[in-house]
């Protein structure tokens, strides 16, 4: 039998300060400290990025012990890490890095697109690695648009992308650690889509654009509610659009680990905290100018 999963939370996103940059932060926040697996979710833009404005450069930082991943949804950027790898990402792509014992990656629009000019959009995801992998090595995986595995409602009113994790017969691309389901979805207006998420999995709804009911009863808009978490009590979620809408629907079996963070570093113990900070100035993450 298949049933719903009941609703958790219904929550903000939230305007936060990041520096020079302004974006919406739903997790953590509003006494959630995170969906295990999952530990945040920004939402940066849309920016109008110009010559004159571009607030999203950011300059080589490390990372250890998660995933940090980048959803593109307008515009396109640059992306170098301390691995040799150096690539554009457009509207549509996904830059997967798993940061294991240590990467030093630089994310910037790219020359051509400030030159130019136009918005920019994202998600960031900080996805969590269990212990026995937070020193595995770095690694980096790419997908543009074209390689995403699609998958259609009948009225062809919703398409699904399949980034990571599966939906009917189709399988994402990335190489995942842990079991994870991260899917996008535009939906035209009255377009509606029933997606299987394991019971076991903590999963979320989170809407960038539009307007959407789920669960054929709580609505999200933009500016209000953005995010529902969901009991693992479950294994079914629905979703209907009100009028046009960008969707994010993220599930993950949780790890049920400790979790000690700080800055780019998520690990289990303040002393690997402490560690992670000393490879880093020792330069063991690798080196990026």
């Amino acid at each position: 039998m298949k049933f719903l999963k009941s609703i958790q939370h219904i929550v903000p996103s939230p305007f936060v300060n990041m520096g020079p940059i302004k974006l919406r932060q739903p997790l953590p926040a509003n006494g959630i400290e995170s969906v295990d697996p999952f530990l945040l979710l920004h939402h940066y833009g849309p920016y109008a990025i110009s010559e004159f404005n571009n607030p999203f450069d950011l300059g080589p930082h490390p990372h250890r012990g998660f995933e940090p991943i980048t959803l593109l949804f307008k515009g396109e950027q640059f992306h170098r890490d301390s691995l040799g790898n150096e690539m554009v990402v457009k509207a549509g792509g996904v830059q997967w890095t798993t940061a294991g014992r240590g990467i030093i990656h630089a994310e910037a629009p790219t020359k051509e697109f400030v030159k130019k000019g136009g918005d920019l959009e994202g998600i960031q995801l900080w996805l969590n690695l269990p212990a026995s992998r937070k020193m595995m090595p770095a690694n980096y995986q790419h997908l543009e648009d074209v390689q995403i595995p699609k998958v259609f409602s009948d009225d062809e009113k919703v398409q699904l992308n399949i980034i990571a994790g599966n939906q009917s017969n189709k399988i994402g691309l990335i190489e995942t650690q842990t079991a994870v389901n991260v899917f996008s979805s535009i939906a035209q207006e009255n377009g509606e889509m029933t997606i299987d998420i394991p019971e076991n999995h903590q999963s979320i709804i989170y809407l960038l654009e539009g307007e959407i009911s789920v669960n054929g009863k709580e609505i999200l808009t933009k500016g209000g509610n953005q995010m529902i978490t969901f009991y693992q009590d479950g294994n079914l979620i629905q979703f209907k659009a009100q009028k046009q809408s960008t969707i994010l629907i993220l599930s993950g079996e949780p790890i049920n680990e400790k979790v000690t963070q700080y800055g780019p570093f998520v690990m289990n113990t303040q002393t690997e905290i402490l560690e992670a900070m000393r490879d880093y100035n020792q330069g063991k993450m690798g080196y990026l100018y």
